[in-house]
């Protein structure tokens, strides 16, 4: 027998995937988003990098895929993870942990928006930090979100084909009345300091931004053990992965409302399905690996639009929000609308949509499943894992502890016993796939996970296993 270990979305989530990776035996599949929201992404990286390079695989997630274009220089992705670091109070897993120099940001922060109340900047995590980081924080997270815009919008301008020009919202506030129409509705701002923004010249970066720009280019560029586990990445990860009549990726494939396969265009391209997936794969090896600059600056800047692009099947939503997240205070205008791969999964025409996947990945849709992450799952809210009649497994139990109020749990582990030769014959034993639901972290801080059946991750505290059922 053989085993296969399937986990996803640790976000930084150590303690817990060390237990996870202590009790796996077999070959271990990292569905994706080792970083953010956690604080030791470096640890999860060490672990996996340690491992005979034969026994795990890695699908890139979302967050990972940020964490690969800011290492290699893409500045959209650098302003992204920054102030994602600073809105979780995180700003030491790239201080402590990656040993980069942030003395300039936060001087530039705390004398741009110096006497700015920050509104609607304030964090999603750390709220136990001493007032003054609490406030550094906020500080850094507003600068780095208005540099964020302003970078943007300039990669918008140099890629027309993204088709993200919608998205280019500083230049349309209304600076007399601090409103911006969207959809035809007007909504008053929920900050209306802009220090650094010229409103004549929007999207310019003041000579300060572009100066912190350029310095954190450099922090990623040039930090030694960031660019050692994007190598990881690199030479054990991929877009998606066929592991016998598994299929896995980290969020979706791209559809259409119908269920027929979306198609999305790249650079003058036009890619769908199993064409898009190997594309996208290749043009982000481009973005660490090609010499010509024009090659390297089309995959550094598809890497950006994997983070934020409706057509990404990294995203998997119909625009980034982070412009209404925090600066517009209805939630309609915030809304993110999931592609209809997750809206199918459970509808009668989601069947023949899985059968359209199947087959352009070469896959027999009679036999073959979907592992993927990237969506919490509402355990505790009586939402099931296991959607589409078992032919679609989702093993993103929130691992890290910014999720588990939504998940109500501590994360998923998906176990597959298998015969050492794969049956094909009808009416013979298919393989065994075991879902183990973990506790939230917090249950498990004190367990000791030695001595515990690899099988049943016991160290980690059960909720309960469920046995999915063959097809």
């Amino acid at each position: 027998m053989s085993t296969h270990t399937f986990v996803s979305d640790p976000h930084g989530e150590y303690q817990t995937f060390s237990r996870i990776l202590s009790q796996t035996t077999g070959h271990l599949h990292m569905v994706g988003d080792v970083f953010d929201r956690g604080p030791r992404p470096d640890l999860i990286m060490d672990s996996l990098g340690a491992l005979n390079p034969d026994s795990f695989d890695i699908q890139w997630g979302n967050h990972d895929i940020l964490w690969m274009g800011a290492a290699a220089g893409q500045d959209g992705c650098i302003a992204n993870v920054v102030r994602i670091c600073a809105r979780y109070a995180n700003l030491d897993v790239l201080e402590d942990i990656y040993g980069m120099d942030l003395g300039p940001l936060y001087d530039f922060a705390s004398t741009a928006y110096q006497s700015d109340p920050c509104a609607g900047f304030g964090l999603k995590g750390g709220k136990d930090r001493d007032p003054q980081t609490i406030r550094s924080c906020e500080q850094v997270q507003k600068a780095m979100a208005i540099i964020q815009f302003k970078v943007e919008a300039a990669l918008i301008t140099q890629n027309p084909g993204f088709g993200l020009d919608d998205r280019n919202l500083l230049g349309a506030i209304d600076p007399g009345t601090f409103t911006i129409t969207l959809d035809e509705v007007t909504y008053p701002l929920t900050d209306t300091v802009f220090p650094t923004v010229d409103w004549q010249d929007p999207y310019a970066l003041t000579p300060e931004e572009a100066q912190v720009v350029a310095y954190l280019h450099q922090q990623f560029t040039q930090c030694a053990r960031l660019q050692e586990h994007m190598r990881v990445f690199l030479d054990n990860g991929s877009l998606y992965k066929k592991e016998g009549d598994l299929l896995l990726f980290h969020a979706c494939v791209p559809l259409n409302p119908d269920g027929s396969l979306k198609e999305t265009e790249l650079f003058g391209q036009r890619l769908k399905g199993r064409a898009l997936f190997d594309a996208v794969d290749a043009y982000v090896r481009d973005a660490f690996l090609q010499t010509d600059p024009a090659a390297r600056k089309r995959g550094l800047d598809l890497v950006w639009y994997l983070w934020l692009g409706p057509g990404s099947p990294l995203f998997a939503k119909s625009k980034m929000a982070t412009f209404e997240l925090y600066l517009i205070a209805d939630k309609a205008a915030r809304k993110e609308v999931k592609n209809p791969f997750y809206t199918l999964l459970d509808k009668t025409e989601g069947r023949s949509a899985l059968d359209e996947v199947f087959q352009d990945f070469g896959m027999d849709p009679q036999r073959s499943r979907i592992i993927c992450g990237h969506t919490p799952v509402k355990l505790k809210d009586g939402e099931s894992a296991i959607k589409a009649q078992g032919r679609v497994i989702i093993v993103d139990g929130g691992m890290s502890a910014a999720y588990q109020s939504t998940t109500g749990a501590g994360g998923m582990v998906l176990t597959m016993t298998q015969p050492d030769s794969t049956p094909q014959a009808p009416g013979q034993p298919q393989s065994s796939l075991t879902l183990s639901i973990l506790e939230p972290s917090q249950d498990n801080a004190s367990k000791n996970a030695a001595g515990s059946n690899a099988n049943t991750f016991e160290a980690l505290r059960l909720q309960r296993t469920i046995q999915v059922p063959a097809l």
